[in-house]
């Protein structure tokens, strides 16, 4: 399984970023194989549409469950269709994210 959340840095020790299309970095966690990678957000600075382009990048990576403080309507939209749950976490680290989640702390959006 894995699990994308929006970050302010590179690893696992960094604060989450609440704006999924404006985040700079989505952190990949392989939750099965215990790996993680940090991926830029190229769309971060985009006139409009950001968050959908986001929603694409993490179905092309093979997302299936989402971590992060809010997301717009059509981005939540292209998620759903993309199968990508949507968890919601209003502050903390990449780490504390992922344990929530793990936990089944997290509110499902």
């Amino acid at each position: 399984m894995k699990l994308a959340v929006t970050a302010q840095g590179k690893d696992l020790d960094a604060a989450l970023d609440p704006r999924f299309g404006r985040c700079q970095y989505f952190i990949i966690i392989d939750l099965d194989a215990g790996e993680h990678e940090a991926v830029v957000n190229k769309y971060s600075t985009e006139a409009g549409g950001a968050g959908v382009q986001c929603a694409q990048l993490l179905a092309d990576y093979g997302i299936d469950v989402l971590v992060t403080g809010k997301v717009g309507p059509k981005a939540a939209r292209a998620l759903e269709e993309a199968g990508i749950e949507v968890y919601t976490m209003a502050s903390g680290t990449v780490r504390e994210a992922t344990e929530a989640y793990r936990e089944g702390k997290l509110a499902k959006a």
